[in-house]
This record gives C-alpha cells, structure tokens and sequence, in this order.
C-alpha cells in the first residue's frame, strides 16, 4: 500500500493549495505533542446525478462545536470549510472519496496553558478504497468487550470529536485485534454499553431498534442517519437509552455505523453468537438480506447516492 504522504495531489492548508507531499508541520506542533485538536471524517460518493458530499453541513457544523469546545478559535466559517471541501474534490479529480478536515494548534509554544497558539486547519481528500473486506460487510464483525473503558462525561468532551480520544480506541482495538477479533465493543465507566472503538452500535429485539443514549458515546451522524432511515422508511421504533453487554448477547441482530464503516453486522461479541437465540445464520454463512440490517445497507447506500428523493437534502453537490 503506498503511504500516504507519497500520492499526487493537493491538500487545502489554512486557505491556501498545497502540494501533497509538501504538506508538512513543525515537529514541535503543539498537538503533536498535547492532542488537542479535532477532526472529521466525511464522504463523497458518486452517484446518478454526480458526486455529493454526504452530509457535509452536519460534518462541519460538528468540527466547529468541537473547536468551540476545546476553545480552539476558528479562522474559518462552516460556509468557507464545505466550500474547500467541495474544491478538494475538484482539484484531486476525486468522485468517490474520504476527506478529512482538521483542526490543530501550530508550534509556537509548548505547554499545557496553549497560549499564543495559532489554530491551522487542514483538508486532505483521498480514494479510501475498501474500509474493511467485503466479507465483513456480508457475514459480520467478531468482537470482543474491551477492558478500557470509554469516557465519562465528566472526564472528557464526549461530543466532540477530539484528536486525543483515539489513544483511549486504539487501546481498545488493538487489544482486541491481538487476540483474534475484528472489533471491540466499549463499556462507560458504569458499564453499559457506549460504542465500538469509532462506531455506534445498535441492536434489534422484538422489531425494536435499541441505540445507547448519546452520553459517553460520540453523536454520530451516521447513527442520526440510521435512526431516520429505520423510523421514516422501515417504520420501525428507534429506542435511545442505557443497554447492557447481555443484550447484545441476546439480540435478534446487532450492526455498527460510521462514515468509514457506513453498516457492518455484528455477528459475535465474547464467543457469543447474535441471532443465535432467535435461529440467526450460521457461523460461516451471510446475514440474510431479508435482516434490518441487510435492509438499512440497501437504503444507505441508496441515501449516500442520491437515490432516496426524501433524503435528497443530506448531499452537497461537489
């Protein structure tokens, strides 16, 4: 895989067009160094009418809020950041990407005061490629319950998406991947259940839709997207609240939703089957495409394309 600092290409670098393999930043970067900074995933996809940016205003909107959180000031309004997200595209000739904006001090100090810091902000677009094998997206995730805990409300901004967060999901995953499995679900500290290492998790019961409550969990806007999908297409109820890892044991079916990961089945937490209860598909075969699951991917994929003319509002023409 080539790395990703030796591609052709332009990166957006605090309003001005950079060469992608000049894109460069002082080792003494104060993020680098503290972790104070945030950033978003966003997609394009192309689709019948062209290439959209998926849902870039919420994207962005959710950048600003987590700047204006960690009292990071600004340079640029949520107008001038979609619009260089909408040039990136252009400019590297991309019609299906991810892009990813990012906010971060400069080197002019050290310390934890942050003072006299400049805020720099960045946007680099790229083809992702295939986030995960296409058998994960068809049979499911195998995942194991994580020993490291997710934030508390009280300990870090759980609603913005912060650079330094990501240490607490590697430790995660990386626990997890070592010892054989795909992914790992994240407890709060009083256990219930919070989210995958970058994901939500959602599981169904009787017909019902169970997400936890946006607490200690990040507000995806993948999961926003998911809930209005299943209430407004499927009519099916959506239930925010505490869950526990036993119901996700039980469940009739359990997924995950990000940007990167879009929807992907969850098919084993702790060696325990999900669907198993109720008659769910063998071990080695696909989730039926008759699931809720199967069915959100469908309507997903039909949504990020421009194919649903009621969710027509969540794309930005690039």
């Amino acid at each position: 895989m080539t790395p990703l600092y030796d591609r052709d290409g332009w990166i957006w670098q605090d309003g001005e067009w950079c060469a992608w393999r000049d894109a460069k930043v002082h080792v003494f970067t104060h993020t680098l160094h503290y972790g104070m900074g945030c950033f978003e995933g966003v997609r394009a996809y192309d689709g019948p009418s062209g290439t959209h940016l998926f849902r870039t205003a919420e994207h962005t909107r959710r950048l600003a809020e987590s700047a204006h959180s960690l009292d990071m000031p600004l340079p640029f309004s949520e107008a001038e950041l979609v619009d260089a997200q909408r040039q990136c595209l252009a400019k590297n000739k991309l019609s299906n990407a991810y892009l990813k904006p990012t906010v971060f001090f400069g080197a002019e100090g050290l310390g934890l005061r942050a003072q006299g810091l400049t805020t720099h902000v960045m946007v680099a677009a790229w083809d992702l490629g295939p986030y995960i094998s296409p058998q994960a997206a068809t049979h499911g995730l195998r995942a194991l319950t994580s020993s490291w805990a997710r934030h508390h409300v009280n300990i870090s901004l759980c609603r913005a998406k912060t650079n330094g967060h990501y240490v607490n999901s590697m430790l995660a995953l990386n626990t997890a991947l070592k010892a054989g499995f795909d992914e790992t679900i994240m407890l709060d500290p009083e256990g219930y259940v919070a989210e995958a290492s970058a994901a939500n998790v959602f599981l169904l019961r009787d017909g019902v839709l169970h997400t936890p409550e946006v607490t200690s969990c990040l507000q995806g806007i993948t999961r926003d997207s998911v809930i209005q999908l299943a209430q407004q297409v499927l009519g099916i109820e959506v239930r925010e609240r505490r869950m526990t890892r036993d119901e996700l044991y039980t469940a009739d079916e359990a997924f995950l939703t990000g940007t990167a990961a879009e929807i992907l089945p969850l098919r084993e937490l702790d060696g325990r089957r999900i669907g198993g209860r109720a008659g769910g598909p063998p071990v080695n075969e696909p989730i039926s495409q008759a699931s809720v699951t199967a069915q959100l991917q469908r309507l997903y994929r039909q949504a990020v394309r421009g194919e649903l003319d009621d969710f027509r509002h969540w794309l930005t023409p690039a």
